[in-house]
């Protein structure tokens, strides 16, 4: 391999000369040897959308000569095509607050403006990382700004997916309306219901998580761009400061805005915490609900689809995989949760030195979330249910007689339960069926009598 040799204020070092990234990256990749986890892509591109915005803006007040401003923006918008994801190699656990992170975006842009100028990789003259690329910028105030247009486009995504979740419960709780089987309390049998009134139910907690994720990108629409290091501004022209935020708007075709108070906004990062908690909440619900289909599995009320032998050692055995990939996922988000609120909480003064374990935590809770509804709302729509077995369960449940305390009352009830246990029976509604007469035991467990909201009293 060969090396160019490039300087800073620690000396010399050499760097590949294939490589966009410069002696900062170099750097970096030497001593933040920590995790197999890498800086998110959709991150980098959030930065060169930053440093698009920001040329943008130094370019229309003359701070760039025009053919700088050409190159450079040019090579932002190549870095924002994905045509330089390979030159991003860096560990997502670093110290120094996201520098690192910010600067092979601000190398790579300038070396690759560099070349479209006909200079060479490395050479600070043609085109400089910090003088032109970063110009009247500063880490503090662009990569909070680029995690929130990252967390953004996530999040819409994962809206659209969240939807598909819920409409393929939606699908299943028409699908099963006129099922009846036994509701459960405290993994006890509890009175009957619909096993559509139950994967409704599904349906309007993944519901309520779909409106939370659309919603909450209002939370990351205020930016501290044009704050510089501590939200003073201190470095950058007024006039750049209170333009850069408008062409970002522009450049991202998101709705943000730039902070009333710079330095508020820089120093504290409880956005993000309110993001990640809603997340939580939807990890939550996603936990819970395959937990629920493992367990409706286990009694034979409906089949999953069967995906792949469950066993090396036992034939024919067909395991939940799903419903537990789901499980680990959620658990996953969960942790990410406590990383993200963690990090905001450690950070100190006028800045958050921890921003690079939050931005990981939260993209990577978002890009889970998103692959998990997907893949989980194709298992959904393959689910069966078992109509003998849901009836033979309900039918044989102590816990039927409650359909009838509007007109027994509860010691009536408890003595026909007496009866029925001293008759040794089995079959608790063929039961009621000899006591109360045949049409008004199928009425009460009628579907339509048990979807209705309580009884008509009149």
């Amino acid at each position: 391999m060969e090396y160019r040799l490039e300087h800073d204020l620690l000396g010399s070092k050499e760097v590949p000369e294939s490589a966009y990234w410069g002696i900062h990256t170099q750097r970096a990749l030497e001593n933040f040897k920590v995790s197999s986890c890498k800086v998110s892509f959709e991150l980098i591109r959030a930065i060169a959308a930053v440093k698009k915005a920001a040329c943008l803006v130094n370019g229309e007040l003359n701070y760039l000569s025009r053919e700088k401003f050409d190159a450079i923006l040019r090579a932002c918008e190549e870095v924002m095509d994905g045509k330089f994801s390979d030159q991003f190699p860096l560990d997502a656990l670093q110290g120094g607050a996201g520098t690192s992170t910010h600067m092979a975006v601000n190398e790579v842009i300038a070396n690759r403006a560099s070349e479209i100028l006909g200079g060479a990789k490395g050479d600070p003259a043609a085109v400089h990382p910090i003088e032109e690329v970063n110009l009247h910028q500063s880490t503090n105030d662009v990569y909070p700004t680029a995690l929130k247009i990252a967390a953004i486009f996530a999040l819409r995504r994962l809206s659209e997916a969240v939807s598909g979740l819920q409409g393929a419960f939606q699908e299943k709780e028409k699908e099963f309306t006129g099922i009846v089987k036994i509701g459960r309390t405290e993994l006890v049998e509890a009175v009957p219901m619909t096993l559509g009134a139950e994967f409704g139910g599904f349906a309007e907690a993944i519901g309520r998580d779909r409106w939370r994720t659309f919603k909450c990108e209002e939370r990351l629409r205020v930016v501290n761009l044009g704050g510089t290091a501590i939200g003073t501004g201190l470095g950058a022209p007024r006039r750049y400061i209170f333009l850069v935020a408008e062409k970002l708007r522009d450049v991202s075709g998101l709705g943000l805005s730039r902070a009333e108070n710079l330095p508020g906004d820089t120093a504290h990062a409880d956005p993000f915490v309110e993001v990640s908690g809603i997340l939580k909440a939807h990890a939550c619900n996603l936990v819970k609900i395959a937990n629920d289909l493992r367990l409706s599995s286990l009694l034979g009320e409906i089949r999953l689809p069967e995906l792949q032998a469950g066993s090396s050692i036992m034939p024919g055995k067909i395991n939940p995989v799903i419903p537990e990939a789901v499980i680990q996922a959620g658990l996953k988000v969960m942790a990410n949760d406590f990383l993200v609120t963690e990090a905001a909480g450690r950070g100190t003064f006028q800045i958050n030195e921890f921003m690079p374990l939050l931005a990981h935590a939260l993209l990577e809770s978002l890009e889970i979330l998103i692959r998990v509804n997907e893949v989980f709302s194709g298992h959904v729509r393959g689910i069966t249910a078992d109509f003998k077995r849901c009836e033979e369960i309900s039918s044989g449940s102590r816990s039927l007689v409650t359909a009838f305390l509007p007109e027994l009352g509860y010691e009536e009830a408890g003595a026909l339960l007496k009866e029925f246990d001293a008759a040794g029976g089995k079959d608790l509604r063929k039961f009621l069926e000899g006591k109360m007469g045949r049409s008004r035991v199928e009425k009460v467990f009628s579907p339509q009598n048990l979807n209705a909201l309580g009884y008509r009293d009149e």
